[in-house]
């Protein structure tokens, strides 16, 4: 990907926040890097130079704003577009909140050390232990100003085990120590001790439009009894999606509300010991609401269609719903087989507090943490609700997980289907479906969903399968967005009511 400086110049000048997060502007005069929306003075174009990343400008010798926060920028889009394995490798560097070495991460990825160093210089530009250590001091930073944790506790929780190496890793980008920037965030009750009943907020950022009201309604409908609460709401401030959260060995609730006058949803943490999954926590949730989406590419390249045309104008700020855990939602999608979705969510409400751990919240409220595939090993599913033979396929399922033969880090759509489809009782919709939601594969079509064949219906006839995969070529590579748009065609339709 190559920044056009013409653009970038524009775009800065306006301050069009449309650009936040595509490109970071860094100063030769003052040795500064921003945002585009940054509200300083912008500098002359002579004295300026563009970064796709933060990690870029931060590790060209450029420090970060302190009035605009390149820290609380939205995730680029420019490495969603990098090498299949340089973007696995990037996301189980974001899952961890240890640094792993470039042997163990190279190992994990079925290559050579050297070369996935060369992917990362040919791709970013950059070494892994470059890439990690500029948005760890980043997710520091934040956590510094936003945030009255410790900051041993924020060294931890930005994964240095070590507050020397933090400190010094810190200074190196920032040119200021952790303690100077606390300082200078008086309104935070610094370095106290964090209790179970208070929550940490931290704060995900995102390019708008975002339809917040349409995601809530979305994960409403298919809320898990016990493990997860929505409360929708009619306008882009209200409504609330909360959820029990088990994460590298740390249980918590989750609460997550918007904040649409700062383009950022504000995330409140609950659980003692939380502190230290909050970056892996941060990565899960922006995907859970895909906040790094280019929603404006999407657009731009579906709306050609006069069928999704019409909804994008009803609802421009569509993003993905995605999964907490891929395991979980996949097992949610197998009970969703050939039922509708209220009965595959109670059900699956019912594997929940039949198999799951009970936990009671800071608030004294009782929820249920979602069973694990190990915890499911010998689980039955007799008494769920479901016939044998789904109980067969959901036993089969965890087994294959369980064996390692279901990689949900794989990054080939077609792959991850063979692999599901594979077992016995799952089919192509069952997989496309999951690779949609559970892995949030912009591509999947669940060609055969009968939704979408009534939405690119005739209105007396609905379409076959065949036909919906022909009319869903030009639509790649958003293929999955597209579908979510046939699902929402439905209620602006009377005559065929809300069929998904």
């Amino acid at each position: 990907m190559r920044l056009d400086p013409a653009i970038c110049s524009s775009a800065r000048l306006a301050r069009d926040r449309r650009f936040d997060g595509r490109f970071f502007t860094a100063v030769k005069t003052t040795g500064i890097f921003c945002r585009p929306i940054c509200p300083a003075r912008p500098p002359l174009e002579r004295n300026v130079t563009y970064f796709e990343t933060a990690a870029e400008a931060a590790n060209a010798g450029f420090r970060p704003c302190l009035r605009c926060r390149p820290d609380a920028a939205p995730g680029s889009p420019a490495w969603g577009l990098v090498s299949t394995t340089v973007q696995r490798a990037l996301n189980l560097m974001r899952r961890e909140r240890e640094a792993q070495s470039i042997e163990e991460l190279a190992e994990r990825l079925g290559i050579t050390s050297r070369y996935l160093r060369k992917l990362f210089a040919e791709h970013i530009g950059l070494s892994p232990l470059q890439v990690w250590q500029t948005e760890r001091a980043l997710f520091a930073f934040s956590l510094l100003r936003d945030t009255g944790l410790p900051i041993a506790d924020i060294a931890f929780a930005a994964g240095f085990n070590s507050l020397r190496r933090f400190n010094g890793v810190f200074k190196t980008i920032y040119q200021r120590t952790p303690t100077e920037v606390r300082r200078e965030r008086a309104t935070v009750a610094a370095d106290t001790k964090h209790s179970e009943a208070e929550p940490v907020n931290i704060y995900l950022s995102y390019r708008p439009p975002l339809d917040w009201p349409g995601l809530l309604a979305f994960f409403a409908a298919r809320a898990l009894p016990g493990v997860e609460q929505v409360i929708a709401g009619d306008t882009p401030e209200q409504g609330v999606y909360q959820r029990s959260f088990w994460l590298q060995g740390q249980r918590g609730v989750l609460r997550v509300t918007h904040e649409p006058e700062k383009d950022r949803l504000r995330v409140s943490v609950y659980g003692e010991g939380c502190g230290a999954v909050l970056f892996p926590l941060r990565e899960k949730l922006r995907r859970l609401f895909d906040l790094d989406a280019d929603s404006e590419e999407i657009r731009g390249h579906l709306q050609s269609d006069p069928l999704l045309r019409r909804v994008l104008q009803v609802s421009p700020g569509v993003r993905l719903p995605g999964a907490w855990d891929p395991f979980e939602y996949t097992l949610r999608a197998i009970l969703g087989q050939q039922i509708s979705v209220a009965a595959a969510t109670t059900i699956a409400g019912r594997v929940a507090n039949r198999y799951g751990e009970p936990f009671t919240a800071p608030d004294g409220d009782s929820l249920v943490l979602f069973p694990s595939a190990e915890q499911l090993r010998d689980a039955d599913f007799a008494d769920i609700g479901v016939t044998r033979t789904r109980a067969r396929t959901l036993q089969h399922f965890v087994a294959a997980t369980l064996r390692g033969e279901i990689d949900f880090d794989q990054p080939d759509l077609d792959d991850f289907c063979s692999q599901m489809t594979a077992l016995p009782g799952i089919g192509d919709w069952t997989a496309h479906y999951t690779a949609m939601r559970g892995l949030s594969m912009p591509d999947a079509f669940p060609a055969s969903d009968l939704g979408i064949l009534i939405a690119l219906g005739d209105g007396e006839r609905k379409a076959t399968p065949k036909q919906a995969l022909a009319r869903a070529e030009s639509w790649r590579p958003w293929r999955a967005y597209a579908a979510l748009l046939l699902w929402q065609s439905l209620k602006l339709n009377p005559s065929t009511g809300d069929k998904k």
